[in-house]
């Protein structure tokens, strides 16, 4: 068995590679290339990186060419993102959450007004996506949401609730779960809106959330009264629950995260050996056990490009690649904070932090990790019950 690509793929991986070098910049602070912009400054940057990709046709480049990608093949799209990750290839939410997210689900459930009207504008990086899913009483368990949507006339009128949007303050469009069936079972009666403009949206109110590495990345977003076209519904009213999952399998099947986490080790193993005898005694088999479990999680997202190369859509799979690749990088990202010593605590904005202060910001970011997309609790049960046929407990 052959488990690396072809000569077509890494002729395509040294044509990124050398993009990527001339379009970003020298330092690796930005390692991983996150939605988290920390200024204003570092999200221009990343709208104009993106628009330099969408004349390329690389912002989705799996994507047929009438929407806007190069009708490349999964396995193409694989060198994209693991180049990207490697790299820090700034984005704006509109390859996470437009690409990886509702770009593919419009392309399964959406119709063809649906598809022409919105996926060229991801391709071309003019629209910003962000996820209406979590509400204060409905994280984990997501069918428990409230937040309502009743049909009137050519609209929905929506009230209630979102919180944790990522990026919501930066983008212009929104992908939402409303409840439109109140006395239907909790997993029914749930529609999949999308929301124009939400900048502009009468009875729209964003509110920032600072995390616990003090920036501005999550929301809490509240409706009262927003109309939203009822042509803006994706699949059947209140079959939207199976619409969103279909949804959260794309944005589990990342590849870019075990390649910034390969970046991140090596800038490690590059300081360790720079540095005291001792500290490398202490530390190199530790290093060297994470690199091993990082390349499993490699060839986890390898399998999941395979399925769906292959026509399949990844399920119980993404959640195994949800919780591996998480559960590592907290592992990385504490272990690299612990060997850099006191030093390893220094945020990036110390002048003298090393590897740019990348680590401890790294590490608080990761922490979250097993718990948002779904937790990793949650993706055990669906393994056990999708995956190995185990009955509800």
């Amino acid at each position: 068995m052959e488990l690396r690509f072809g000569p077509k793929e890494e002729a395509l991986r040294e044509e990124i590679r050398a993009f990527l070098e001339q379009a970003l910049p020298g330092d690796d602070e930005n390692n991983g290339g996150a939605f988290g912009s920390r200024t204003d400054e570092d999200f221009e940057a990343a709208k104009h990186f993106n628009t330099e990709l969408g004349k390329r046709g690389w912002i989705a480049p799996a994507w047929p060419k009438e929407y806007g990608g190069l009708g490349a093949s999964i396995y193409e799209q694989m060198v994209f993102n693991e180049e990207f990750g490697y790299h820090g290839a700034p984005d704006t939410g509109t390859r996470g959450f437009g690409v990886g997210m509702i770009g593919p689900t419009l392309i399964i459930h959406g119709n063809d007004e649906q598809k022409k009207r919105y996926l060229p504008r991801i391709t071309s990086g003019e629209d910003i996506w962000c996820q209406g899913y979590s509400e204060p009483g409905a994280g984990s368990d997501l069918a428990s949401l409230q937040t309502r949507a009743v049909r009137d006339g050519d609209d929905y009128v929506i009230n209630g609730q979102k919180i944790w949007t990522s990026g919501g303050h930066r983008a212009n469009q929104m992908f939402c779960l409303v409840r439109t069936d109140p006395e239907a079972p909790k997993h029914r009666g749930i529609s999949f809106l999308l929301i124009d403009d939400i900048k502009n949206q009468p009875g729209l109110t964003l509110r920032p959330l600072v995390n616990m590495a003090n920036r501005h990345h999550f929301n809490e977003v509240f409706f009262e009264d927003v109309r939203v076209p009822a042509r803006n519904l994706v699949g059947e009213e209140n079959r939207g629950w199976y619409v969103g999952m279909t949804l959260l399998d794309f944005e589990r099947s990342g590849i870019g995260t075990t390649a910034s986490q390969k970046h991140t080790l090596e800038r490690l193993a590059e300081d360790l050996r720079s540095g005291p005898a001792g500290r490398r005694k202490q530390n190199r088999t530790k290093i060297a056990d994470l690199v091993v479990a990082n390349g499993v999680g490699r060839y986890i997202g390898y399998r999941i490009g395979y399925m769906q190369q292959n026509g399949m859509v990844p399920n119980y799979e993404a959640s195994v690649a949800k919780i591996y690749q998480s559960e590592l990088g907290q592992r990385i990202y504490n272990f690299g904070v612990n060997m850099l010593g006191l030093g390893g605590q220094l945020r990036p904005e110390e002048p003298k932090a090393p590897l740019s202060g990348s680590l401890p910001e790294s590490y608080m970011l990761a922490v979250p990790s097993s718990i948002y997309s779904g937790t990793n609790e949650i993706q055990r049960n669906i393994i056990a019950t999708r995956g190995l046929g185990l009955p509800r407990g």
